[in-house]
């Protein structure tokens, strides 16, 4: 392994423990692209930014609202550039403020504008940015892969090059990387030709091909890693570019501040002791385990009978049919106590430390403490399930919550709303969460990005799980998937 990718390795380990103990910070303030109380730069190019950003005891931060950059979760910020900016600000020993941008068109024009101290969004290093913008430290390396659907290998349209990719519908985002490469590689092959979508993000567009909507499309190697296992028909084609890198856009006068992020850059790098997660952030993209139905009929019958009282005991005390709280844990932990994922969720009901022990629950890997603690959990989000939805639905609105988070919720059913559907039923709400993860839609929403697609498999496995069950034990279920 060279020295530049354990470098690269150890800061990404650095950032996912710090992450997946938890402990995001309630001291993070966001503002709107339009929030009329913004700040522009008023700082001239000889004053000391870093200076600055102590007095006021603040790092301003542009960031993008993206899945791979940063995005509200279940239980609260995420993405690998906000993780990194809150740990480098709580070096500082300053708050983070975020000026959210819903597109990398809108961070480059607060960032032209002079709105805060760093501007971070998996911003590739190019040589037309670099003319207009103040480029500081990389911190990760990427390569752009042109991906396309693996069924197109049957007909033998699959391209293995370049030149293969002339005369098929290629799509990639407006204004990004991706467009400077082709208009790059037209020069060459002017027959290439390929269409720029304003409103659709590299996750949409991979949904695209997956859909056999396009051809292919072109996203950063990065991107595609993390999406892969939602589309796992698509295969990577070749890489269309040479490795580049992400860095951050610094504001003038930011000498001393870029030569700090590059020591402490250097420091988190060398963090030897967490070797043993490498990679584990771009590997995560969801902790829950879609196994096929063979092994679910399997376990009916080996790990099930160990705690079928139990889930019958909890789901009376907390109201839940015990078969809904037995498929829930399926789905989490396929009934194994000591289950664990990369993130550290544990147990038979897979709670993260910060449920646990919000929950009471001391040892997650107990199985009592598990079912008790992710029942009353469950619980609690069903209470706050508006009045209006019936109980039929309630249950799905609530796992829904439990899996992308009551704010999330609250954004769709504002959505289906707008959209003259009823944000009351799960039928219509079903068809407006994956909405969640498109520019088009998320940009306007309070909580922003959410992989919204994401709840819907939860609760639709959920729901197969629990009508096997209720089979088995001699109880008709009719639900609308």
């Amino acid at each position: 392994m060279s020295l530049r990718v354990q470098r690269v390795s150890f800061f990404i380990l650095f950032i996912t423990i710090a992450f997946f103990l938890g402990r995001w910070s309630s001291t993070v303030g966001c503002a709107s692209p339009n929030d009329a109380n913004v700040t522009a730069k008023t700082e001239t190019s000889h004053e000391n930014r870093l200076e600055q950003i102590k007095k006021r005891g603040k790092l301003e931060v542009v960031m993008v609202n993206g899945p791979t950059t940063y995005f509200v979760g279940a239980t609260g910020p995420e993405g690998f550039e906000y993780i990194m900016m809150r740990e480098f600000a709580a070096y500082l020993g300053v708050e983070l403020k975020l000026h959210v941008a819903a597109t990398v068109n809108d961070a480059l024009a607060l960032t032209q504008k002079g709105v805060g101290d760093i501007t971070a969004g998996a911003l590739t290093k190019t040589d037309a940015r670099q003319k207009e913008f103040v480029f500081g430290v990389s911190y990760y390396r990427v390569k752009e892969v042109v991906v396309c659907d693996q069924r197109m290998i049957r007909n033998k349209s699959f391209p293995r090059s370049v030149a293969d990719l002339v005369g098929l519908k290629i799509t990639v985002g407006d204004e990004t990387s991706y467009v400077e490469t082709l208009q790059g590689i037209q020069k060459e092959l002017p027959e290439l030709h390929f269409n720029r979508a304003k409103e659709m993000s590299s996750e949409e567009l991979l949904g695209l091909v997956a859909k056999r909507e396009i051809d292919c499309t072109v996203v950063d190697s990065n991107i595609f890693a993390v999406n892969n296992r939602y589309y796992p028909g698509l295969r990577k084609a070749f890489d269309i570019s040479e490795s580049k890198q992400l860095s951050l856009m610094l504001r003038d006068g930011s000498e001393e501040l870029n030569a700090t992020l590059n020591g402490w850059l250097s420091h988190v790098e060398r963090s030897g002791e967490m070797a043993r997660l490498v990679d584990h952030y771009y590997s995560y993209t969801n902790q829950f385990n879609y196994v096929n139905l063979r092994a679910f009929h399997k376990r009916l019958k080996t790990r099930l009978p160990k705690y079928k009282k139990l889930f019958v005991k909890a789901g009376k005390k907390y109201d839940i049919p015990w078969t809904l709280l037995a498929a829930q844990s399926y789905q989490e932990s396929h009934w194994d106590r000591l289950a664990k994922s990369p993130t550290g969720v544990r147990g038979l009901m897979m709670l993260t430390r910060v449920t646990a022990k919000e929950m009471g629950i001391k040892h997650r890997t107990n199985a009592t403490s598990s079912v008790y603690g992710g029942a009353k959990y469950f619980h609690k989000i069903y209470e706050r399930i508006p009045k209006q939805v019936k109980k039929i639905d309630r249950y799905k609105f609530a796992y829904a919550a439990y899996n992308v988070g009551m704010g999330h919720l609250y954004d769709a059913r504002a959505l289906a709303r707008k959209l003259g559907k009823n944000p009351n039923t799960w039928k219509d709400l079903k068809t407006v969460l994956p909405l969640l993860s498109k520019k088009k839609y998320y940009r306007h929403l309070k909580y922003g990005y959410a992989r919204g697609q994401e709840p819907v498999d939860y609760v639709d496995a959920i729901y197969e799980y629990h009508v096997i069950l209720e089979n088995k034990f001699q109880k008709k279920v009719h639900y609308e998937k």
